[in-house]
């Protein structure tokens, strides 16, 4: 089985938002994957994804804390400001952060440890909707 899917997310506010759950659920054709691998790819490059914990929410404030203080807002080096000053730090941090991610699938879910889920990292105040692609490879349940 080969599906691909592209999902709009709805809109948030800047931050990491735990997505799990919004991708499998749009992806119903992931249900019937006995076995196989999952490629998810945001088409944005001022948002990306994560896997991480996703059980304390602290762990994503802590991550807003980390990742403005890596790359601050505001320079006066910087040179691509015409968006705003959070354009050009969405952009760094989403090339730190990565823009995809591959994930086995096992009896039709993402095989995940215990304590991981998928986050989307919203850099930009004020992102939008964002669309990801989600690419299915897989043998079905028999």
């Amino acid at each position: 089985m080969l599906v691909q899917r592209v999902i709009s997310l709805r809109e948030r506010s800047r931050g990491f938002h735990l997505v799990t759950e919004e991708v499998e659920s749009a992806t119903p054709e992931l249900a019937s994957v006995d076995q196989g691998l999952a490629h998810i790819m945001i088409m944005h490059t001022s948002a990306g994804l994560t896997l991480n914990e996703n059980a304390d929410p602290d762990v994503r404030t802590d991550f807003e804390t980390i990742f403005d203080a890596l790359v601050p807002e505001k320079r006066p080096e910087y040179v691509h400001t015409i968006e705003g000053p959070d354009d050009m730090p969405a952009h760094a941090k989403a090339a730190l952060v990565g823009s995809s991610l591959t994930l086995p699938i096992r009896n039709g879910r993402f095989l995940l440890g215990t304590w991981q889920g998928i986050y989307l990292c919203e850099f930009r105040n004020h992102g939008g909707a964002r669309r990801i692609a989600v690419t299915i490879l897989g043998a079905e349940n028999t």
